[in-house]
């Protein structure tokens, strides 16, 4: 199998959540690449026989390239082994973990008409001193309101990495 395994990352956890599923992918013996979704016009998705799309969440919402590139190759897609994953914050609150409880899953469903044939929520990462003022305050502010962690010097790391490595047998298989 040729797997090509896109991501669209903010702050770089849907990159590392992307290396892992391919890791997966490489020690089931198969062949798997990683690329930025940005520069998917790279890489042809017909040219694999499956395709893996992770994207983050930042104030909301996913990359507009993300809903563009799942529509507009919505027809090669649907015709091999697609996987399509977010990463938010939101995810670490129980019940909102699963791809048909998570507000962000839902809304970029919807948004693209279909529904691949692998989905996976995980929860992301909160990197405080990374982090410039602005950034930093609204994402405080964020989680004041929702009951999350505020301390400015601190990371926070809510990734369940048992799940996505699960995700990436899952696709390798």
């Amino acid at each position: 199998m040729k797997a090509l395994v896109l991501y669209s990352t903010i702050d770089g956890q849907t990159l590392r959540i992307c290396r892992r599923i391919r890791h997966a992918c490489l020690d089931a013996g198969h062949d798997a690449v990683i690329a930025d979704l940005e520069n998917h016009d790279a890489f042809n998705p017909a040219h694999y026989d499956a395709v893996v799309v992770g994207a983050s969440i930042r104030y909301g919402r996913h990359r507009p390239v993300v809903a563009r590139y799942l529509r507009w190759n919505r027809e090669v897609l649907q015709a091999r082994k697609c996987a399509l994953f977010s990463v938010n914050v939101v995810a670490r609150k129980p019940g909102k973990s699963a791809p048909d409880t998570n507000p962000y899953m839902k809304k970029l469903l919807a948004e693209i008409g279909w529904r691949p044939s692998h989905l996976a929520v995980f929860a992301g990462r909160i990197d405080y001193p990374r982090y410039g003022f602005v950034d930093r305050n609204v994402i405080r502010l964020i989680m004041m309101m929702t009951d999350g962690p505020t301390d400015p010097g601190a990371v926070f790391e809510f990734t369940d990495w048992d799940a996505v490595e699960a995700f990436g047998r899952e696709i390798a298989r």
